[in-house]
């Protein structure tokens, strides 16, 4: 793999030539690795319309959708071989890279609503997190949506004594971690592309994920009920190689700035109408059992999710994690 990358690192040292003969248009591979009509590939889509239309053609942008490149746990070290050019990671994949403050959107009920959402990822908290991209290579641009987790399984699922036993498949997140066994649940991870089949077959008794996922990968078809939770966050890091982005002509980038702005906006509205939309043909399958708490029921799921701020504070940063509560707090007011 090692080879493959630096092979293609090398293409794309020459590609970096472009911008300084001013001739041939300068190439963005951005690579991904869900599908096209996601909210992440049609943001990426958007990109490249915008991108190639305000800079003239000077850049062309080529998309790699459905993992065409590379696959998730290789595409960091081919952004930051210079491999491709730009990604769009979840939050938590930045945690094994070195940057472990990102797994501060993993924290359950950190994020109340899209409106704290944005006052951190809009604000100079979010600017702060990207600027910690640098030290490794790559620059963060932007933060795109997925949207909210609900929790779901094959029994009921009001109570924190509910999870008790059960196991549940989790993407690679020491935060995520801890936040299933403080709950006495066993966490499991696993390839997003693997749970419908592990939900059908029991390997696991239930999983978290936002309305969109959940309703596009069936896992509502091998699930009695699902808990309208909204206790935690699925977000992406658009991140560009910095020594390709240093590189680009001043004349340009502000093109590309108003390309990834627009784009971002324009991604994070389909995110809020994708999860809407699925919630809605959810219902009309009548497949699995909607669960709405009470606000009793709600208060008792966050108290017993208190410990895991305390669990990850020394690997997140307790300064960050009371900077994050005080901007999101601040925000429901």
């Amino acid at each position: 793999m090692r080879k493959l990358v630096l092979a293609a690192a090398s293409v794309a040292a020459l590609a970096l030539a472009g911008p300084a003969a001013a001739q041939a248009p300068i190439v963005i591979k951005f690579s991904h690795v869900v599908a096209p009509n996601t909210p992440k590939g049609l943001a990426s889509e958007k990109f490249k319309e915008l991108a190639e239309k305000y800079t003239g053609g000077k850049v062309k942008v080529e998309v790699y959708p459905n993992s065409q490149l590379y696959k998730d746990k290789e595409e960091l070290e081919a952004l930051q071989l210079g491999a491709v050019q730009m990604l769009a990671p979840s939050n938590a994949k930045f945690g094994p890279i070195g940057v472990k403050e990102f797994e501060v959107f993993d924290l359950p009920y950190v994020l109340p609503d899209i409106k704290a959402l944005r006052k951190v990822t809009d604000g100079p908290l979010g600017a702060k997190l990207l600027k910690l991209l640098d030290a490794k290579g790559m620059t963060g641009l932007a933060y795109w949506d997925n949207g909210f987790k609900q929790m779901s399984a094959n029994k009921k699922l009001v109570a924190p004594a509910d999870y008790k036993g059960l196991k549940f498949r989790i993407q690679s997140s020491k935060v995520l971690e801890a936040q299933f066994r403080t709950l006495g649940s066993i966490p499991q991870v696993m390839a997003f592309s693997e749970v419908y089949q592990a939900l059908q077959t029991g390997v696991v008794d239930g999983q978290e994920n936002t309305w969109s996922n959940i309703y596009t990968q069936k896992m509502h078809e091998v699930q009695k009920y699902i808990t309208n939770t909204n206790h935690g966050y699925i977000g992406y890091i658009v991140v560009v190689n910095k020594k390709f982005w240093d590189g680009i002509p001043a004349d340009i980038k502000p093109q590309l700035d108003k390309a990834m702005k627009e784009a971002t906006a324009y991604g994070n509205g389909q995110s809020l109408k994708e999860n809407e939309d699925a919630l809605a043909e959810i219902k009309k399958t009548g497949k699995s059992e909607i669960i709405t708490l009470t606000a009793e029921q709600d208060a008792a799921m966050r108290k017993a999710l208190e410990p895991v701020y305390q669990d990850v504070a020394k690997r997140v940063g307790q300064p960050l994690i009371d900077e994050f509560l005080k901007e999101t707090r601040g925000a429901t007011n």
